[in-house]
C-alpha cells in the first residue's frame, strides 16, 4: 500500500507494506472444566502493572507497540464449532449459565483467531433472577419477562442481588484468566440500567420503548426506584466479576440511543455515573468502557460519566469522534460489521483508516457493533491478522513526537 497523502488529521500516520499471514481456523479445544479450578481470588487492584494485558495498557491510555483488537460478539452463531455445540445444547441459557459451556464457547475465538480480549460468554439478563426478575428466552421472542415491573406492587419482587447464584459467572471467569494465561485480556460485561429497566419494564425487547417512556412522566417515581434497585446490583455484579478475574469490564447502554440527549442526562447517565464512582471507589484500576449503540449525539455526554474506554458505533467517523472527545480518555471501535462481508483487501484498508484516525494511544481495535450473523469465518481471521500486522514506531532523535503506525 502505497503512503497516503495527509489530507486529513487521520492521514498523519506513515505506512509500511506487509504481508498478512494466513490463520488456520477451527476449535480444539478438548479441556474439562467441570472438576473445580484452581481458585483464583484477585483483589480489586490499586496500582497499574507492567505486566498488564495490551489491551488494559491501551484502555489506560498508556504506550503500546499496536492498536490490540477483540470484536463484540466474537463468540457466537457465525462459528461452525459454535453452531454444532449449540445442536448439541440448544437453550442459550443452558449455554451461558453452565461453566463449562461457558469457558468453552468463549475460548472457541481465542483458539481460532487469537485476539486481545477473551470476552465471557454470558447476557447482560444473566444477573436478573439473582435480584428478584426471573426470565425465559423464547426461540422467537428472545427474552421474556412474564411479570413486567411498571408499578410500586411490581417493586416488591426486588430483592438485593444475591451472587452466590451467579457462581457460574465467577468460575468462568476464573477459569478464563487461568486459561489465557495474559496473553489477553479477560473481559466482563453489564448491562446499563436504563437498558436493562427496559426489559424488565417493556417485558423483553421492543422497538417502539413506549411503556418505560411514558413511565418517565406517568410513575417517575417508580422508574427511579428501578433504576436505583439496578445501579446497586450492578455496581456489585461488576466488583463481582472484577474480583473472580475480569481484567477490564464494559457496560452496554444498548437502548440509551433511543432516548433524547436531554432524557438520557435525566435516566440513563447519572446511574452508569453511580456505577462508575462506586466500581472506582473499589476497583480503581479496573478500566471501565461504556458502549451505546447510536451514540453519535450522546458522545461528549458519555465521557461525562467517568469511563476510562467510550466504544464508537460505526456510524461515528473515528477522526471526528476523537475530536469530540478530546484527549484524556480512550476510545473502542469502530469498523462497520459489514466490512467483514467486503473483500479483503477493502476490509484491510478500512482497518488501517479507523487505527489511523484513532492515534497511537488509547485505542482499542474493535467493531462499530457485534458481528453479524453468517460473517465469514476468514474474514475475522484476517481482521486480527491485520490488526496484529500493525506496529507503532517510536521516533528517533531528541524531539519529542507521538510514535507513528506502520505496517
Amino acid at each position: 500500500m502505497n503512503s497516503a497523502s495527509p489530507s486529513s488529521a487521520c492521514s498523519c500516520l506513515t505506512w509500511r507494506a506487509s504481508s498478512i499471514v494466513p490463520v488456520q481456523l477451527g476449535f480444539n479445544h478438548s479441556t474439562n472444566y467441570k472438576s473445580s479450578p484452581r481458585r483464583l481470588q484477585i483483589a480489586c487492584s490499586s496500582s497499574s502493572s507492567s505486566s498488564d494485558p495490551l489491551l488494559v495498557k491501551a484502555a489506560k491510555g498508556e504506550p503500546v507497540s499496536r492498536p490490540p483488537a477483540w470484536m463484540m460478539r466474537q463468540a457466537g452463531r457465525y462459528m461452525a464449532v459454535y453452531r454444532k455445540l449449540a445442536e448439541k445444547y440448544p437453550s442459550f441459557r443452558e449455554r451461558s449459565e453452565t461453566t463449562d459451556l461457558i469457558v468453552e464457547i468463549s475460548l472457541q475465538p481465542w483458539e481460532a483467531f487469537h485476539p486481545d480480549g477473551v470476552i465471557i460468554f454470558s447476557d447482560i439478563l444473566t444477573p436478573l433472577p439473582a435480584f428478584g426478575v426471573p426470565f425465559d428466552i423464547e426461540e422467537v421472542r428472545g427474552p421474556v419477562i412474564q411479570s413486567p415491573i411498571r408499578s410500586e406492587e411490581g417493586l416488591k419482587a426486588l430483592h438485593p442481588i444475591e451472587l452466590e447464584k451467579l457462581q457460574f459467572v465467577g468460575d468462568s471467569l476464573r477459569i478464563l484468566r487461568h486459561e489465557v494465561e495474559g496473553r489477553a485480556a479477560v473481559l466482563g460485561f453489564v448491562g446499563a440500567p436504563w437498558t436493562i429497566a427496559t426489559y424488565i419494564v417493556e417485558g423483553g425487547t421492543t422497538r417502539t420503548y413506549t411503556n418505560i417512556k411514558s413511565m418517565c412522566h406517568k410513575a417517575p417515581q417508580v422508574l427511579r426506584a428501578l433504576l436505583l434497585h439496578l445501579t446497586k446490583a450492578i455496581s456489585d455484579y461488576i466488583v463481582f466479576q472484577v474480583e473472580s478475574g475480569a481484567h477490564c469490564i464494559q457496560i452496554f447502554d444498548s437502548w440509551g440511543g433511543q432516548l433524547p440527549p436531554d432524557m438520557w442526562d435525566r435516566w440513563s447517565k447519572p446511574y452508569i455515573e453511580e456505577i462508575v464512582n462506586t466500581v472506582k471507589n473499589k476497583c480503581p484500576e479496573t478500566p471501565l468502557v461504556l458502549y451505546i449503540n447510536g451514540n453519535g449525539g450522546l458522545l461528549e455526554r458519555m465521557k461525562g460519566t467517568g469511563v476510562d474506554v467510550i466504544g464508537l458505533d460505526w456510524t461515528v467517523d473515528m477522526e471526528d469522534g476523537r475530536k469530540r472527545l478530546g484527549s484524556g480518555i480512550s476510545v473502542q471501535g469502530n469498523v462497520d460489521p459489514a466490512y467483514l462481508f467486503s473483500p479483503l483487501p477493502a476490509l484491510t484498508d478500512e482497518i488501517q483508516r479507523v487505527v489511523r484516525c484513532a492515534g497511537p494511544r488509547g485505542h482499542i481495535l474493535n467493531l462499530g457493533h457485534g458481528v453479524l450473523v453468517g460473517t465469514p469465518e476468514e474474514a475475522v481471521a484476517h481482521f486480527f491478522e491485520v490488526a496484529r500486522s500493525l506496529e507503532f514506531s517510536t521516533p528517533q532523535g531528541h524531539v519529542v513526537e507521538e510514535p507513528k503506525l506502520v505496517v
